[in-house]
């Protein structure tokens, strides 16, 4: 992209926030390859032609005008209350939604004031050689309320009073009057200008006619031949002027077309594009069917296949509760002060005992008590990587989230799991699902095959709850071991892809649906991956040659596509890098859930942390970052979408952390492994302490 096509684009999104700001409401703004401004008043849709030849100083002033056609045009049919042609409403409306906006931002006075000063000096309204004290009534007050500031406009006593009723018009009813008696003068004014011009040429002819009696032996005709020949000849032939019957508005429609020069129209045109509203039965496999699948897949199963893997689950549960036990005991901790920091102490209304020998120098005699507000009600969803590249990271992964999960059942926070795939079958009964959403041109598009898959749920209870533990710890085992495993995984679990980019879109029904389902104040939504997510395409209407009528296709998201959030109101412009589809969602997801924390743990090889802080970090806090990371192997990003992105080596993943060594070992082997021990309980305690800043 060229620095002029990026300045651009910049100013078309400061533009949009402009208009939003003085709207004061979340307007629909869109910048399109349109030659005039234009605001629907019913949808709440506010156009911008790309305006890239006009000044700072002429784009505000069309922004703040269009803006006050948003805020003071009413959204009604006015055309049945008077016979006015548009352009004289236009002329009066324009005036008083012009003086509104003044009223209401003071400092946009100069906005229009420089911004007219340019029109007028670039000659917008077409009057360098005109008379205007010749012009119409319609055009002389397009000038005067518009660039009367820079050029001196008459009127006669009558049209005065049409005048100072354009200028006191304050309701759209006052307009439609003032634009009638507008038109009404105009109308009248072009019918006496017809007349007398005629009554001209009448007299002309007369006069002529008189003034040319034939000769002796000349040639006669009648009177009627004579007009006729005379009006024939009267003027250029070439250049006969049609009269209308109808007033104009010259200057409005010269201002109308100049504009349009300050059009840039080459490139490509803006897309704006909406999130599908995706039904969630359709793509989440339940954690009920899940649970059913492991019964079918492993019911039949040796159980001796099970002996090792399950022995190490059983070694981990153990091991783990150490780590559970310090969540529970740092979320109470904070749980107490956020509850303290928020009590206040009220009087009973019942005498204090204690106090009444103190009534001569003491008011306060009355029982006072602590009010302590209830906390707020938690809940957690995970969104899991089950994409292939966590192979080797997997098993260390869940234990992570595991450990989450034991703490969640023990301070009773509702919780919800759901594992990413697009390897899970999308048929049943020989059919297959349907398509989780409407497919229309201006969507974001979502794959069929893309699946959650809800693995754990805190709806069932802790025998069920270790049961799916386990079998995720035997899938988990499975796909981490190089030699060969026993038994088979159930269908539909292997790993796929990453369509990261999915789950987010999907977290618009999830969020909301699991905060009313376990009435919740507070959400974290945890997302757990090891790498970028698939690129997403939309839906576009295609129109080809041979075709009579068009079909539903595919595009990119390039980078003069934007996500339109109608419910906040908010627009994001997509890059054209997929890295910066995730970055858009995840904003998105930011400004509509304002309650939730949306945190991203990142499971890093030790060659790929570099380009990650990069991404996210400016020179000071990367190298500041750097150095946390060649210390602990962990950091935590603030800078990124996430309101807190947790970056942890995959190499400090396991949680096999307990200062363990042989009978037989020599000084520096037992030294070895006591640091080893500290480095990882220190690296965890300082993650699990910044995320539980975040959940309480």
């Amino acid at each position: 992209m060229s620095p002029y096509e990026q300045t651009s684009m910049i100013s078309h999104e400061i533009k949009s926030t402009l208009a939003k700001l003085l709207a004061t409401e979340d307007l629909v703004v869109e910048s399109k390859n349109v030659e005039t401004a234009c605001f629907n008043v019913h949808t709440r849709v506010l156009t911008l032609p790309r305006w890239e030849k006009a000044s700072n100083e002429v784009y505000d002033m069309l922004v703040g005008h269009e803006v006050g056609h948003a805020l003071f045009t009413p959204d009604e049919n006015w055309t049945k209350q008077v016979k006015v042609p548009p352009q004289f409403v236009n002329i009066v409306e324009d005036a008083r939604i012009e003086k509104m906006m003044k009223r209401r931002y003071p400092g946009i006075s100069k906005t229009f004031y420089t911004g007219y000063k340019e029109l007028m000096a670039d000659d917008f309204f077409d009057i360098k050689d005109v008379d205007v004290d010749e012009m119409s009534l319609a055009d002389r007050a397009n000038l005067y309320f518009k660039v009367g500031s820079f050029l001196p406009v008459k009127f006669s006593q009558d049209e005065k009073t049409i005048i100072g009723m354009i200028d006191t018009a304050d309701t759209f009813t006052e307009v439609l009057e003032a634009a009638e008696a507008l038109y009404k003068y105009c109308k009248q004014a072009l019918e006496d200008k017809k007349e007398e011009k005629e009554e001209e040429e009448e007299e002309e002819v007369k006069s002529h006619v008189d003034g040319n009696e034939p000769q002796a032996g000349g040639e006669t005709g009648s009177d009627e031949d004579k007009t006729q020949e005379i009006k024939n000849n009267s003027g250029d032939s070439d250049e006969i002027e049609v009269e209308s019957d109808e007033p104009e508005t010259k200057t409005a429609d010269s201002l109308e077309e100049a504009l349009k020069d300050l059009v840039q129209n080459f490139g490509s045109e803006n897309a704006y594009l909406e999130l599908p509203k995706i039904n969630l039965k359709d793509i989440v496999i339940t954690n009920d069917w899940i649970n059913q699948e492991y019964e079918r897949v492993w019911g039949d199963q040796n159980p001796d296949y099970f002996e090792i893997v399950d022995a190490e689950f059983t070694k981990f549960k153990k091991q783990a509760q150490k780590e559970v036990n310090y969540l529970v005991k740092e979320f109470e901790c904070r749980k107490t002060a956020d509850a303290y920091s928020r009590s206040s102490t009220a009087r009973t209304g019942v005498l204090s005992t204690s106090k009444l020998h103190t009534y001569k120098y003491n008011e306060d005699l009355f029982k006072k008590v602590t009010i302590i507000p209830d906390g707020k009600n938690h809940g957690l969803v995970f969104i899991l990587d089950w994409s292939g590249s966590m192979t080797d990271v997997l098993l260390d992964t869940c234990k992570q989230m595991f450990n989450l999960l034991w703490f969640c059942k023990k301070v009773n926070i509702p919780f919800e799991v759901y594992a990413f795939t697009n390897e899970y079958p999308i048929f049943k009964d020989g059919k297959f699902r349907p398509h989780s959403y409407e497919k229309k041109d201006g969507l974001i598009s979502i794959p069929e095959w893309f699946s959650l898959m809800n693995i754990f749920t805190s709806k069932t209870n802790a025998k069920t709850l270790e049961f799916q533990m386990r079998s995720i710890f035997r899938i988990a085992h499975y796909f981490s071991r190089s030699f060969y495993v026993p038994y088979q995984i159930p269908v539909g679990m292997g790993l796929s892809g990453t369509p990261l980019n999915e789950s987010l879109v999907a977290l618009h029904q999830i969020i909301p649906q699991f905060k009313q389902e376990n009435k919740l104040q507070k959400v974290q939504c945890i997302i757990l991956t090891d790498g970028e997510a698939h690129p997403l395409k939309r839906h576009k209407e295609v129109r080809r040659q041979p075709d009579t009528e068009p079909y539903l296709g595919y595009g990119q998201l390039g980078d003069w596509c934007y996500l339109r959030d109608r419910q906040t109101g908010m627009t994001y412009r997509f890059t054209g890098h997929w890295l910066n589809i995730t970055d858009v969602l995840l904003r998105d997801l930011r400004d509509k859930f304002t309650d939730v924390n949306f945190i991203g743990i990142r499971v890093l090889a030790p060659r790929d942390a570099n380009s990650f802080i990069r991404r996210y970090s400016g020179v000071d806090d990367w190298v500041k970052l750097q150095k946390v990371w060649k210390k602990e192997r962990a950091f935590a990003i603030k800078t990124s979408p996430y309101h807190r992105y947790f970056g942890i080596s995959s190499s400090a993943m396991s949680s096999d952390s307990d200062f363990d060594v042989d009978d037989d070992a020599t000084k520096s082997q037992i030294k070895r492994a006591f640091v080893n021990s500290l480095k990882s309980k220190k690296m965890n305690k300082k993650i699990l302490n910044e995320f539980m800043d975040l959940v309480v």
